[in-house]
């Protein structure tokens, strides 16, 4: 048979054995099971520019090799902070341009946050796994600004860290009425300047995973750089293997001779505080958070003409005026100026 009917009777002769069929796309079901990266290693993120990662591989008493990382796909948008312990495959040698990547991010046990400004409800995490914030202001040149002390207080009474005023510059002026300002608050300090030894600040840090925060100008790299040795030769070791914008506008993780870290957030220009609320800060005050259970619902906790019960509490001898105070300005410094 032949021409076109021919042609249409030996398709018709064709049975299912005879048809290759070619799946669609898209008709391959998709596991949702994702790879376990059983053999990933484990290190501490040091620094972050631009999506690529630097991860500190090895024990702390051996911090072993650096290596730069991308986020795997299945981690989605998740972020990675300064701090953060993950999980790497890859290319771990460390040697230039080699990438590995970053499969799994641990749970956090503490983070910093902060929004961009009071009224931006996007929260950005700094760092992760610090345990101590060290809020670094000059006495003088510049003086001390209270409003970024008291939002920093706020940051690591919130988030579980403990807060350490270090005052910098006592040399030019005198740290008697800084100290008085949060002297209820039973907060610990340490007071340097010129030619003042660093001993108490250095204990105060061995161990710790302490981050750093301070405006421009009140000695904060000048510490950094005396408290671990070539400081600015790591920093600049690390955003050479980035290939990135200078670490100077970014977190960086920076291992103490003595044991523990120091975090610098430098180019950390705003710090709001959006994202905390009046019950979260009022965690922080254990002494007035059972007097504030008779407070009507979504109480500001600002004042008793506002139907505060915390001056009735405080009156009652549960608490002292000064605390109440005290926490009361510290709820006022969320949307104050810093």
């Amino acid at each position: 048979m032949t021409g076109a009917a021919g042609r249409r009777g030996d398709h018709r002769d064709l049975d299912e054995d005879d048809v290759r069929i070619r799946p669609g796309r898209g008709s391959r079901p998709r596991s949702k099971q994702r790879p376990a990266h059983d053999d990933a290693v484990t290190g501490m993120v040091i620094t972050v520019d631009r999506g690529r990662y630097t991860v500190l591989i090895g024990a702390p008493d051996n911090p072993g090799v650096r290596v730069i990382a991308m986020r795997a796909r299945e981690l989605g948008r998740r972020g990675i902070a300064v701090g953060d312990q993950v999980g790497v495959i890859g290319d771990l040698s460390g040697a230039p341009d080699a990438l590995a990547r970053v499969v799994r991010i641990a749970e956090r046990e503490t983070v910093l946050r902060r929004t961009a400004d009071d009224t931006d409800p996007v929260e950005r995490v700094i760092v992760a796994n610090a345990d101590q914030l060290v809020i670094v202001a000059s006495l003088a040149d510049p003086p001390p600004r209270y409003g970024l002390i008291d939002r920093c207080l706020v940051a690591a009474l919130t988030e579980g860290m403990e807060p350490l005023l270090c005052l910098t510059k006592s040399d030019l002026a005198p740290p008697d009425e800084a100290l008085a300002r949060y002297a209820e608050l039973d907060l610990p300090f340490v007071v340097t300047g010129l030619g003042r030894d660093l001993g108490q600040l250095r204990a105060a840090l061995t161990g710790h995973v302490s981050v750093f925060v301070g405006h421009s100008g009140v000695g904060k790299s000048t510490l950094i750089n005396a408290l671990v040795p070539d400081a600015g030769r790591r920093i600049g070791e690390v955003s050479a293997i980035g290939k990135g914008r200078h670490t100077s506008s970014s977190a960086i993780a920076l291992p103490l001779p003595e044991g523990g870290w120091v975090i610098d957030t430098p180019g950390l220009r705003s710090f709001g505080l959006a994202h905390v609320s009046p019950d979260d800060l009022l965690w922080a005050f254990p002494d007035l958070e059972d007097g504030a259970t008779q407070c009507p619902p979504g109480c500001e906790h600002a004042s008793a003409k506002d139907g505060c019960t915390l001056d009735a509490w405080v009156a009652a001898g549960h608490s002292s005026p000064e605390r109440l105070a005290a926490f009361r300005r510290l709820l006022a410094s969320r949307t104050a100026g810093g």
